[in-house]
């Protein structure tokens, strides 16, 4: 890791400064579920895709559904792997390949969960996104370190009870920020 951030952002929310020129992270929030010396890998909480349910990826994975189940939206969770599926989930953790991420959250993308999820059996609370971001070793740190990001710890609730148009703003809420008065101009103290 890098001297300057010498611990990992492990279960922390990053979200987007005004000023964040790539389009694939304006106004997100990430969460990341991984940070260590080889980089990081999250997950962007609130972009939903337009086009796609689960019932199309259920349907392509010839998994059955319920119809409760068939309309559960699916999260654009970033750029990188775009054709894979991440699932950000509460308890259980029990599934065939599970990353903790913070005591109460977890990570996954086996098929397991997605059975149960399409089931009506999965866990209470839960994600499903396409893709998701990554940094290499060293870049996240660099962001930071070039006011890209602001981050805080996790709070749950901006990943499965909070509207997904207005988990960005109540982000910085939390930390005590008003987003309309974020700059989009970059400084240094």
């Amino acid at each position: 890791m890098s001297s300057i951030y010498p611990t990992s952002l492990k279960g922390h929310f990053l979200m987007a400064m005004p000023g964040l020129s790539d389009p694939n992270f304006s106004q997100t929030v990430t969460c990341i579920c991984e940070h260590n010396e080889q980089g990081a890998i999250g997950i962007i909480v609130n972009r939903l895709s337009e086009d796609l349910c689960a019932k199309d990826i259920f349907d392509e994975l010839s998994i059955g559904c319920t119809p409760k189940t068939e309309s559960i939206p699916i999260h654009i969770g970033g750029p990188v792997h775009s054709g894979e599926l991440f699932i950000l989930h509460g308890p259980p953790f029990t599934w065939e390949a599970s990353l903790s991420v913070t005591p109460t959250l977890g990570l996954s993308n086996t098929r397991d969960i997605l059975e149960a999820i399409a089931a009506g059996r999965g866990p209470e609370f839960f994600m499903i996104s396409l893709g998701c971001a990554g940094w290499g070793p060293g870049q996240l740190e660099d962001e930071i370190k070039e006011n890209a990001w602001l981050t805080q710890p996790v709070f749950e609730e901006n990943i499965f009870v909070l509207p997904v148009g207005a988990r960005w703003a109540e982000a910085l809420k939390k930390m005590g920020i008003d987003p309309a008065l974020l700059s989009d101009t970059a400084g240094h103290a």
